[in-house]
């Protein structure tokens, strides 16, 4: 049987989401649970469980990642206030879902985490 993610279900279209944009390669949707006033998911179409998974083949996928984040930021009107990019790697690191996603927050003034 053949699992899917609740992000391979939302590339395919088989459960809602606001997806903000969508191309071959990532797609980007609102957070169900957002933490800023704009907390955007964009995540590779292709599995890549996490960032240690990141190789050759795939490394262009990342720089389109960021590429589109930027995109959507500007659109959003985060982009001159500013925002955080946010990759959460395995357990330790915070990330939840086997599935490489990157996470755009915005829209207020946001805590450094350092």
């Amino acid at each position: 049987m053949n699992k899917h993610s609740i992000f391979q279900k939302i590339i395919k279209k088989e459960i809602q989401a606001n997806i903000l944009y969508q191309d071959k390669i990532v797609t980007a949707f609102d957070d169900i649970y957002p933490k800023a006033p704009v907390h955007i998911l964009i995540i590779p179409n292709n599995i890549i469980k996490t960032a240690n998974d990141i190789n050759i083949k795939n490394k262009s996928i990342i720089a389109h990642m960021f590429f589109i984040a930027v995109q959507i930021a500007k659109e959003k009107k985060i982009s001159q206030d500013g925002y955080k990019i946010i990759v959460n790697c395995n357990k330790h690191g915070g990330q939840k879902i086997d599935h490489l996603h990157m996470h755009l927050l915005g829209g207020a003034k946001l805590k450094a985490l350092y």
